[in-house]
């Protein structure tokens, strides 16, 4: 089975923010070892350009590099169009680009979904082709209309659907927000960053039953396993095992989806 870390990331300079390691670098020599030692065979480059403004560079260097190991959902500025739409053509073209990706976290940034600011974003990525992930749990309402209205844009929500910082049952205390969601065939949710939202040790069992709702209502195609692992609070393996050993709900073909298949058939990586 091929596994695909649907969410990590590197950097070169900057504060990283929230939970993630406090270091002012991560390099992709590091982040590959890890990779090795954990049995990870490839990963999703997220830049953090929240804090390292290189980021989107630094990635696509990285994924020239390793092409058949990294790829990248990127970014381009938001409240730029008129220098970032341009760019979406030819997306696919640079390094390892297969997407693009807005966690949002920012301040300044948190009104966007609903003031305009990314209103032209949707329907130019979908006439480019461009899969678009977000950290949608502030917006999931909004995220619905824009589904209905640019059915051939494949979206994909970040870490669960879940509230940021939620830990336990009442971190997946909404989760049917997130699932209503999957009756759009163009949303798909990556459940990353899912042993954050424990309160108990490995294997996180109060997080079990929320993991199991997402994947009956997204199904193998549109649930991506990751890790998003410079702020998990367990080793990369146990990411690995918490869903392969775990949850007896997910075996066999599905497995393989969850696990890496589904996340780079969405988003078009072909390397993998």
């Amino acid at each position: 089975m091929r596994i695909i870390d649907a969410q990590v990331h590197i950097w070169g300079s900057g504060t990283p923010s929230g939970d993630h390691r406090q270091v002012s670098a991560f390099t992709v020599d590091e982040l590959l070892a890890e990779m090795d030692e954990a049995g990870v065979d490839a990963a999703v480059l997220h830049p953090p350009v929240s804090w390292d403004l290189d980021a989107n560079a630094l990635c696509e260097a990285a994924a020239a590099l390793h092409p058949q190991r990294l790829c990248i959902l990127g970014q381009v500025p938001l409240d730029q169009p008129a220098t970032s739409r341009p760019l979406l053509a030819t997306w696919r073209e640079r390094p390892g680009q297969c997407g693009l990706r807005y966690p949002l976290v920012r301040a300044d940034q948190q009104t966007w979904p609903f003031d305009g600011t990314m209103d032209w974003l949707w329907p130019a990525a979908e006439d480019a082709g461009l899969p678009v992930a977000t950290l949608a749990w502030r917006f999931l309402p909004e995220l619905t209309r824009i589904a209905e209205r640019h059915p051939n844009l494949r979206l994909i929500i970040d870490h669960c659907g879940v509230k940021r910082g939620g830990k336990g049952a009442d971190a997946f205390a909404e989760v049917d927000a997130a699932c209503a969601l999957a009756r759009f065939p163009n949303v798909a949710l990556k459940a990353t960053g899912a042993p954050c939202h424990s309160l108990l040790p490995y294997p996180f069992r109060d997080i079990h039953d929320g993991l199991h709702r997402l994947y009956d209502a997204f199904g193998p195609d549109r649930f991506f396993w990751g890790t998003d692992i410079t702020r998990m609070p367990c080793s990369w393996r146990q990411c690995i095992t918490l869903f392969t050993e775990e949850l007896p709900w997910l075996q066999g073909p599905q497995m393989e989806r969850v696990m890496g298949q589904g996340i780079a058939d969405w988003i078009g990586w072909r390397a993998a």
